[in-house]
């Protein structure tokens, strides 16, 4: 059974984010709204008995290709996009840079997409063209990492922001004690999510609580393993009296992972952040990490393809307050500004990491 954890009253859920692609050619919505002259883009009222039709062309533009964790969350995008009877796209940049989304936005939206699901890279770089695109009659979601909001109209978030930095602060003070230096290890210096979360952390830090740690420094490994596994390295050699580090990116925490196993530091320097059980597994099984935390991926690319298709078939808008139906996942209500929040995080250590394959 998953391990569920909640902190300081606060249940940490996942927000998956959906936009709706749609080829444009016979059979689709937009298509067959742009044909009799009106778009069918989500519409000014919700109608949540409205059937979601057949046919959708629903594309997700993940902040890079080849990224286990965004391989795996996608994956439940298209079972949701099966289930729909719609048609399930995956295309995206081989980096993460922050302007490196939108020519596929673009051109997504030109080939009449109608859902749009997007992790963005930067909070504003692809707010013009996604604008055009709904504008275009695209719906927009965004899911793991949001945009403004006035750039999408709903936004599928893994987890409460709140709750994945306590969390995570909550691990690392418990394993080092309660005191000692500790650093972070985020991914892209612009990526909205990890920034949130580090701002998070660092004021949960600062309370008194939490008056033995000290932050000492924040380096960004792009989300590239290499990388990420050369900054873990240039800070124990700039700190060598560290005594944790908090990663809250899958491919920050496995790289880092890596160097500590090999390393003088293994089992002395405590590793903790937001990972997968399968990248994670030998390194919790080697004693190199204790534990670390995340939510279900899969369930966010699912949960992000339902938000789209209710956005596009006009069963929601996007506006606070309102419901809808996610396949398996069951009922969802949206909250302030188009968040939807998945479910709480599961802590994974030696106990239960072998219950998990993902």
């Amino acid at each position: 059974m998953p391990h569920f954890r909640l902190h300081h009253g606060v249940m940490a859920c996942a927000l998956a984010g959906v936009m709706l692609a749609t080829a444009g050619c016979g059979g689709t919505t937009r298509g067959s709204a742009e044909d009799s002259g009106s778009s069918s883009g989500p519409t000014t009222e919700a109608d949540p008995n409205a059937t979601i039709p057949e046919g959708l062309a629903i594309s997700f533009l993940p902040k890079q290709l080849n990224n286990p964790y965004f391989t795996y969350a996608n994956s439940g995008g298209e079972e949701a996009v099966a289930e729909l009877g719609g048609e399930y796209k995956e295309v995206g940049p081989s980096d993460a840079n922050a302007s490196s989304q939108v020519s596929y936005i673009n051109t997504l939206s030109q080939q009449g997409s109608d859902v749009i699901v997007t992790a963005a890279n930067d909070p504003s770089a692809v707010c013009g063209a996604l604008q055009q695109a709904r504008e275009a009659g695209s719906a927009i979601v965004t899911y793991d990492s949001d945009t403004d909001p006035e750039c999408r109209d709903a936004f599928v978030n893994q987890a409460s922001a709140e709750g994945l930095a306590l969390v995570q602060v909550e691990m690392i003070a418990e394993q080092i004690g309660g005191e000692g230096e500790i650093a972070f290890l985020s991914a892209t210096p612009n990526a909205t999510n990890q920034n949130t979360w580090l701002e998070l952390m660092e004021e949960e830090l600062a309370t008194p609580e939490y008056e033995g740690i000290e932050v000492v420094d924040t380096v960004y490994g792009n989300d590239d393993d290499q990388k990420s596994f050369q900054e873990m390295q240039g800070l124990m050699q700039t700190h060598p009296d560290l005594a944790g580090v908090v990663s809250p990116t899958t491919v920050g925490l496995a790289a880092a992972a890596r160097y500590l196993s090999t390393s003088e530091y293994k089992g002395d320097v405590k590793l903790t952040g937001l990972g997968t059980p399968n990248q994670m597994r030998e390194y919790v099984k080697d004693g190199t990490v204790e534990e670390f935390a995340l939510w279900d991926p899969k369930n966010l690319g699912y949960l992000a393809a339902y938000t789209g298709a209710a956005l596009a078939a006009g069963q929601i808008t996007g506006e606070e307050g309102q419901t809808f139906e996610a396949g398996r996942l069951g009922e969802y209500e949206i909250g302030a500004e188009g968040e939807i929040v998945l479910g709480p995080p599961t802590v994974f250590n030696a106990d239960n990491i072998d219950d998990y394959d993902f």
